[in-house]
């Protein structure tokens, strides 16, 4: 454990690094109203929180970086639920105030929010939609041979597929799957469409069977948006990290596993190689879970440099992961 004055001399270190970019310097520190030392007992200091490996000296400056673990301790040191700015609140809450429509567009258009006010690149993840009820059922006819199936689920998301129905399948016979569907899935899960009764009617339970095959690959569906990648290349100098970031970044499985492998875990902060994944040893992630009726129906996160402002990049993804919750819940009333 560090004592008050380290633990304070390190936060200065950190927040500068953050600002800049830039090694700081011991003569910097010292003249911080926060660190009331010399600059003497701040070199002193500096020299021991090197030792103990909270600091690093670039071999080119006289100053210091903090490690992993320097940001560690003062993610660990940072009071819980602090304020987020004005502008950025009210840009945060004039978005869920105004927002409406489909799911999809929710998540997605909360994803843009998140990498806009953090400037680091976003990930929203939303339900299953195995985990949602289905609340309507539709089939139009397209052409002799084919019909689009339409389903409403309780999330607000819409789920649509092509199928193939013979010719001598009249309207009638949709309009009759249509009013089975109706019957036996509304108010159950996507899954139960799987186990539709048979009706004895060969040509009714022939497009109950083609929607039900069509709709059965969405059920593991988990919608996963990412913003920002951008933010992302203009963190690192070097371009092989780049390269490697970005690459990890488009394997939407790596980042779902990830995010809920972080909330497994009760962290909300993970800081270079903690999170386990290799190819984003330089990077930090904040996730924080998106609770709707009582429900973990997905996740929040953010994806940035460990030079990152942690205590803003915090509060937001607390923020937004709360708001989405509540819209999600009230959307679903």
């Amino acid at each position: 454990m560090l004592d008050e004055r380290k633990t304070a001399i390190l936060r200065a270190v950190v927040q500068e690094y953050v600002a800049t970019g830039q090694p700081v310097g011991s003569g910097h520190i010292a003249a911080l109203p926060s660190v009331s030392v010399s600059a003497a007992t701040v070199r002193n200091e500096l020299v021991a929180l090197e030792q103990e490996g909270y600091l690093a000296q670039p071999h080119t400056s006289v100053g210091r970086i903090p490690t992993d673990k320097g940001y560690r301790h003062f993610v660990d040191s940072i009071t819980p639920q602090g304020q987020l700015a004005k502008d950025e609140a009210t840009q945060i809450g004039e978005f869920f105030q105004s927002a409406h429509g489909r799911l999809e567009d929710l998540l997605r258009h909360t994803t843009t929010l998140l990498a806009n006010v953090t400037h680091h690149t976003a990930v929203v993840v939303g339900p299953e939609v195995e985990a949602t009820t289905v609340r309507a059922v539709h089939i139009s006819r397209v052409t002799a041979r084919t019909a689009t199936v339409v389903v409403v689920l309780s999330n607000h998301n819409v789920e649509n597929e092509t199928i193939q129905i013979s010719e001598d399948i009249t309207d009638a016979h949709i309009a009759d799957a249509v009013a089975h569907l109706s019957k036996v899935v509304v108010g159950h899960s996507l899954s139960d469409i799987e186990s539709v009764p048979s009706t004895n009617d060969a040509h009714l339970d022939a497009v109950c069977f083609a929607t039900a095959s069509a709709l059965a690959r969405h059920r593991k569906d988990k919608p996963v948006f990412v913003g920002g990648a951008a933010s992302l290349a203009n963190a690192f100098d070097a371009v092989d990290v780049v390269r490697d970031v970005l690459a990890t970044i488009e394997q939407q499985f790596v980042v779902v596993t990830l995010l809920q492998d972080l909330l497994d875990r009760g962290l909300s902060v993970a800081i270079g190689a903690e999170h386990g994944i290799q190819p984003l040893s330089a990077c930090s992630v904040i996730v924080a879970p998106v609770v709707a009726d009582g429900e973990t129906i997905g996740s929040v996160g953010v994806l940035g440099p460990t030079r990152m402002d942690y205590p803003q990049a915090l509060n937001t993804v607390e923020v937004v992961s709360e708001q989405l919750g509540r819209h999600i819940s009230e959307g679903a009333a």
